[in-house]
């Protein structure tokens, strides 16, 4: 028997929630990358050591190998009880052995993945620095390609709260690592060989990252255990037709993650020939990620299982309303987040980064990439909604078309465009145009499923009462912002920015409530559950 949507707005709650956690540790994090590292060698050398693991986690964990792995699960979870946990064991032997392979070739071809990341880094002192960096990083995908196997495992069987919890742990180790290089660098300095203090912090950071995976790993697999899934492979890998079916559907989304991620690379390769667009933009990659993670991500780990088991069922009723249920609770808050984004950047990025190292001017420059980001904020968000569709039916073949066309959007625009004007700014333009063309693609695509992949009469008429609700938002938060001047750009600037924060949360509720665009009994109900 399917759950009811109450149970999915929970689901939503409780993933996002803690998302929310993760992504505000991580502020607390860049807050402290910015005032040791600011827009540095040392800062760029980090960003883009760690996007290297991460680009390929996308790739393995949370892109190809999730959609296709926790759908079979599900199914296999609802069908057949105990060889639901057979299968997975059997996939993280093969994991396991794939992935460890991967991460000693990684490492050693460290100095053409950074070149392919990049190449503006070839002729500088951030080359070399980032290959030392790569090479700590690397075996950080492992590690959490397997956190995400056990999550998936965990969100399937409807138990969101350690999958969840997890990435905090990693912002919490990042944290404590920069503080004790700060405050006890002599101390430090035993194990890390660096003659400035900027460097102990970036080793301290780097070294960091296996850390905070293995914490990860650790957190989900004895949740799992705890909730009776013995997930240690009992046989070496082999090929199972259960695995073999992994891999014809994984296949596909494989490709379409590796055109997701060309698009991330575009943007770092045009951000390296413009000294800091690198830091630039990862800092306000951070602030339009906190919505994206705290809604999308909530999105794509409860939905998918969710409706793997609804097509199963054959409800399609039920489908309808899950798929309509998420995209209402998505643009709930992705569209009042992008208005914010957009009529007070400036205000958002002072206040947070700019001190120490990071200036006035790293501040502008970083205010107009989060501003053409938050203009693709809402179809980020919507592509989580739309993918389940697909990845519930098995279908990895149509997302890998749609992301093909939207790797060209993108690269068009960010090379081309990288020239003119715009600067390392056309590769937030490219992002964005891109996101939006991906959307438009699997909306289009979706609607040959029929009833299933149509909003429902709630969700229809919820829609256009948000975006009016957000609208109103961003009329108080421009008002708030004048009037808050002097207390935004002096020593109360955190309670200043606390105070106009909370004015626009006040604002957009309540007119939301106000216009019908939300019941907030419904919010407390799914809470409660």
């Amino acid at each position: 028997m399917t759950r009811p949507s109450p149970r999915l707005i929970s689901g939503f709650l409780t993933v996002g929630g803690w998302t929310l956690l993760s992504r505000v540790l991580g502020f607390a994090r860049d807050i402290l990358i910015a005032r040791f590292l600011g827009t540095g060698a040392a800062a760029e050398a980090f960003f883009i050591a760690f996007s290297l693991p991460n680009m390929f986690r996308r790739f393995f964990a949370e892109g190809a190998f999730n959609m296709a792995f926790v759908p079979l699960y599900a199914k296999k979870l609802e069908a057949e009880g105990e060889e639901a946990d057979a299968f997975a064991r059997d996939a993280v032997a093969g994991m396991v052995m794939i992935l460890t392979l991967f991460t000693v070739l990684g490492i050693l071809f460290m100095p053409a993945l950074v070149l392919a990341m990049a190449s503006g880094f070839a002729d500088d002192a951030r080359f070399d620095l980032t290959v030392a960096y790569g090479r700590v990083a690397f075996p950080y995908i492992l590690l959490i390609s397997l956190a995400a196997l056990v999550s998936g495992v965990l969100n399937s069987n409807g138990r969101f709260l350690a999958a969840a919890a997890a990435p905090a742990l990693l912002n919490v180790v990042f944290i404590a690592a920069m503080a004790l290089a700060a405050v006890f660098p002599d101390l430090v300095a035993n194990w890390m060989q660096s003659p400035t203090r900027s460097g102990l912090v970036g080793q301290a950071l780097i070294w960091s990252v296996p850390l905070g995976g293995a914490v990860q790993l650790g957190l989900v697999w004895w949740a799992a255990a705890r909730a009776g899934h013995r997930l240690l492979p009992r046989r070496r890998p082999r090929m199972t037709p259960d695995l073999k079916r992994l891999l014809i559907i994984a296949a596909p989304a494989a490709l379409a993650g590796g055109v997701v991620q060309v698009n991330l690379l575009v943007g770092r390769q045009v951000a390296s020939y413009f000294e800091g667009a690198v830091a630039w933009l990862n800092y306000a990659d951070r602030l339009y990620q906190l919505p994206l993670g705290v809604v999308g991500i909530a999105i794509g780990v409860v939905l998918l299982p969710d409706l793997s088991r609804r097509v199963r069922a054959g409800d399609t009723k039920g489908q309808r309303d899950a798929y309509s249920r998420a995209t209402e609770f998505s643009l709930l808050l992705t569209i009042p987040s992008a208005v914010a984004l957009l009529v007070v950047p400036t205000t958002l990025i002072s206040v947070l980064f700019e001190r120490g190292a990071f200036t006035a001017d790293d501040t502008a420059a970083t205010a107009v990439a989060l501003m053409i980001y938050a203009l693709g904020l809402p179809a980020f968000v919507l592509q989580k909604v739309l993918q389940p569709l697909y990845f519930a039916r098995e279908d990895t073949r149509s997302p890998l078309r749609f992301a093909v066309v939207s790797m060209v959007v993108n690269a068009a625009v960010a090379i081309g465009l990288a020239g003119t004007f715009l600067g390392y700014a056309a590769a937030a333009l490219g992002t964005t145009l891109a996101a939006w063309a991906m959307a438009f693609l699997l909306w289009r695509g979706a609607r040959g499923l029929g009833e299933v992949a149509r909003l429902d009469t709630r969700a229809r008429q919820r829609s256009w009462r948000i975006a009016v609700a957000a609208i109103g938002m961003g009329v108080v938060l421009w008002a708030m912002n004048v009037l808050l001047g002097p207390m935004l750009v002096g020593p109360w600037r955190g309670l200043g920015l606390l105070i106009l924060v909370l004015s626009g949360i006040v604002s957009y509720f309540g007119l939301a409530q106000l216009l019908g665009a939300i019941r907030l009994s419904e919010l407390r109900g799914a809470v409660r559950r």
